[in-house]
Parts: C-alpha cells; structure tokens; sequence
C-alpha cells in the first residue's frame, strides 16, 4: 500500500477510541483551531459545529466573514464524513470533490453548522467495496443563535481508494 499523504488521517484512525471525532479534528485540522471551532456533536447522522464571535473574524458589517462560515460549514461536513465513515481510513482517503454555498441573511454573533449525510452509509460502503469510488453531498445549514437560517451548504465528498 502507497504512503498515505494525508497524516491528519492517520491521526484520525489511531486515535478512534481515545478522543471524540470533534477532538481530533480540533487537534488535527489547523485551520478548525485558527478559527477555535468548536466541535458540539459529530456523529454518522449529524454534526454541529459552532464558530464564536469574535471580532477578528468580521466582514465589513460587524458579522462573521464568508470565508470562515465556509470553513465552518465545510468543517462540519468533514466531521459527519469522518464519524460515518471512520472505520473505512484505513482503505480510503476522504476528500472533498465540490462545494457550495449561499448565504440567506445576515449572520450576526455566534453561527452553527449543522450538517446531515445525503446518502445511507451503507450504499457509500458497498460502492467502496465494489472497487468504485464512491460520492456522496453532506448538507450543511448554518444558524444563528435565534435560529435563522443565515446560509446553506452543500459539500460533495469522496471515499478514494488507497493504492
């Protein structure tokens, strides 16, 4: 088997069983720490992902930029894939294909990204073990805290085989 280029998954797939998904990505994936995301559920049917307000993170009217609700949404979805599909590191490198956003309304304080997996785990598995490389959307919503939909998200992922 080839090297794995990607040392934050090897991370992920060594610490499984002493650190929650949300941890290791928090610990793992520099730019989730930069912005101080906190990882507030990560599981294979849901992740949330909360981004504080903090004024270095600011766009020109006081809330937070786009670039760090994207990161945010797409941090979100890397924990949903990660928690589905975790017990497949050691075969397959996740990656994302394609993403994209829209931003509703005006996103002010404290935003939270919740993502949902678009596809049964099980069909992406059998589509792994078939030789194929499977993909499949992560939806994200991104709130505030009055529960407003300030932006939704649809990243496309992809489980690719290790050589």
């Amino acid at each position: 088997m080839a090297k794995n280029c990607y040392p934050w998954v090897t991370s992920l797939s060594m610490s499984a069983d002493q650190m929650s998904v949300g941890e290791m990505l928090a610990a793992t994936v520099p730019m989730a720490a930069t912005l101080g995301l906190e990882f507030l559920e990560t599981t294979p049917e849901r992740a949330v992902v909360r981004l504080p307000d903090r004024p270095a993170y600011h766009n020109h009217v006081g809330g937070p930029h786009a670039g760090a609700m994207f990161t945010l949404a797409e941090s979100a979805s890397g924990a949903i894939v990660i928690a589905a599909f975790g017990d497949q590191l050691t075969r397959a490198v996740p990656l994302a294909v394609k993403a994209e956003i829209g931003y509703k309304k005006l996103a002010m304080g404290v935003v939270t990204a919740t993502a949902t997996l678009g596809r049964p785990i099980a069909d992406v598995v059998a589509e792994l073990d078939a030789g194929e490389r499977p993909e499949f959307p992560v939806e994200i919503a991104i709130t505030r805290d009055d529960g407003a939909v300030t932006g939704e998200m649809t990243v496309v992922w992809t489980l690719r085989p290790n050589k």
